[in-house]
């Protein structure tokens, strides 16, 4: 298993992370125990040395499924992370009962990695008024968190602001080769590398839609390693940049588990070959988006309320991808039933607005039905 040093912390960690949110489930939404401890002992004896959890994954049963099964291993011999749900905490003494909770949840003396989970703008400022960082900190300092940073989903402004505020331990941050410019993207990492912070990366395989691509795609891939998946080229695409550390993979199946260990037991960084191959597979993949929506927002407010450019980045980013599970997500949970393209009421305002001039309301209407069919599909 490839190691990467944390200069800053003394200590090196597996390149592979293993994300404790998509383990396999039973029918009735609980995690399959069996097969899920095979995976979590088939990546530790591949060299896995860094486990992933938080608070809510798996409707709250992953941190006591996880801890449970690393109690049969050494305890200096893995990383054990953690997240407080900051959305859950409106005070101090939240943030204080939620860790000690956490901490009886995976059975354990203390946390190695705890973070802040998922910080934006609004959380973050919240968490700096209520003296949740002094409070992290003193655990530290009490050695019942050993390294302490932040998970982050927001744009890059709030993430330079987060970064620069005190000597963090680590960051997390969602980085793939499709998304270099959304959220802290490659600045963020670049920043984090000039501030001296070591970088785990999550959704290096973008929730999966950079794991499987059709034949046309796919083949750019064939043509430079026939024999590798196509999730490693993304998975190795992080793992090029040096002061990556931990690649956190959320693995759903034992043959996952393998196909990544084989990745990361016999890492190569990325030749200029196959970083042509993956410019290429990105240019083919930006080409299938439905419109050319580019998120400028003059089209906005809508009088009806709809959120027009929300509705064709889901749409767009289904076309790229196919995706049917981040569908399933983002239009059939994440976004607000009013925000949704059948609330247009046709006044063509949008339509004028647009520097793009895209037909919006009959792309609204055709991204409603498509993506409705999408969702009662499954």
């Amino acid at each position: 298993m490839e190691l990467r040093k944390m200069d800053n912390l003394g200590i090196d960690t597996s390149l592979l992370g293993f994300g404790c949110m998509r383990f396999p489930t039973l029918e009735n939404g609980k995690i399959n125990e069996p097969e899920s401890e095979k995976m979590l002992d088939a990546a530790y004896r591949g060299g896995v040395n860094y486990f992933d959890t938080a608070y809510v994954y798996h409707d709250g049963d992953s941190e006591p499924f996880t801890g449970r099964i690393l109690n049969k291993y050494d305890r200096s011999s893995y990383f054990l992370a953690t997240k407080l749900p900051c959305w859950e905490v409106q005070t101090l003494d939240d943030a204080k009962r939620l860790f000690e909770s956490q901490l009886k949840r995976v059975d354990k003396d203390y946390i190695d990695f705890y973070l802040l989970h998922s910080l934006g703008r609004e959380s973050w400022e919240r968490m700096v008024a209520l003296g949740v960082i002094e409070y992290c900190e003193q655990l530290k300092a009490d050695g019942r968190i050993r390294y302490f940073g932040f998970s982050f989903h927001d744009e890059y402004a709030v993430f330079e602001e987060i970064a620069s505020f005190c000597k963090w331990d680590f960051l997390q941050i969602q980085l793939n080769y499709m998304d270099v410019d959304e959220q802290a993207g490659i600045k963020g990492y670049y920043l984090a590398e000039k501030l001296g912070i070591p970088v785990i990366v999550m959704e290096p395989v973008k929730g999966s839609s950079l794991a499987a691509f059709p034949e046309d795609i796919t083949g750019e891939f064939k043509k430079v390693r026939p024999e590798a998946s196509t999730a490693s080229w993304a998975l190795r695409w992080a793992a090029s940049l040096p002061n990556v550390k931990v690649i956190l993979s959320g693995m759903s199946t034992i043959g996952q588990v393998e196909d990544n260990l084989n990745t990361f037991t016999h890492f190569e960084p990325l030749s200029k070959r196959e970083y042509l191959a993956i410019d290429n597979v990105r240019e083919m993949l930006t080409e299938r988006v439905n419109n050319g929506c580019t998120s400028c927002r003059y089209c906005m407010p809508c009088p009806a309320g709809v959120d027009i450019p929300g509705n064709f980045h889901v749409w767009n980013t289904y076309g790229i991808y196919k995706n049917a599970g981040q569908v399933h997500w983002d239009w059939g949970h994440a976004m607000d039933e009013k925000s949704k393209a059948k609330n247009c009421v046709d006044c063509g305002l949008c339509e004028a607005a647009c520097p793009q001039k895209i037909r919006i309301r009959r792309d609204l209407k055709t991204l409603q039905t498509e993506l409705d069919a999408v969702c009662q599909s499954k």
